[in-house]
């Protein structure tokens, strides 16, 4: 697994479209992430970092590869936990009442 970045021109939606669609038809690729702000594209996967290039260059727009090596493992999320109420309406106190055989009722709050 690799995480190559590459500086390709994007302008556009189409321009995004078209390099998405261009990168998509290799094979061993996990993720793709294209960034139109910085004019970056993201590519994690084991995919040949010159094959990519050639592959978006073909597209019509000049890449360039700016990084290549290992990706970041994910970093785990910690639950956010939220504090519980005191109480709630469905918590109240129940009566609850038991009839022994013998003798009469007995009730039990």
């Amino acid at each position: 697994m690799k995480k190559i970045v590459l500086k390709v021109n994007i302008h556009c939606q189409k321009c995004k479209r078209d390099v998405l669609k261009a990168v998509t038809k290799l094979t061993g690729i996990n993720q793709v992430t294209v960034d139109g702000e910085k004019g970056t594209l993201t590519v994690v996967g084991d995919v040949d970092p010159v094959l990519l290039t050639e592959t978006v260059r073909k597209s019509g727009k000049v890449a360039e590869i700016m990084s290549v090596g290992p990706p970041k493992p994910p970093e785990p999320k910690s639950p956010v936990k939220k504090p519980l109420p005191p109480w709630c309406y469905d918590c109240q106190l129940v009566p609850v009442s038991y009839v022994p055989y013998d003798s009469g009722p007995c009730s039990i709050l």
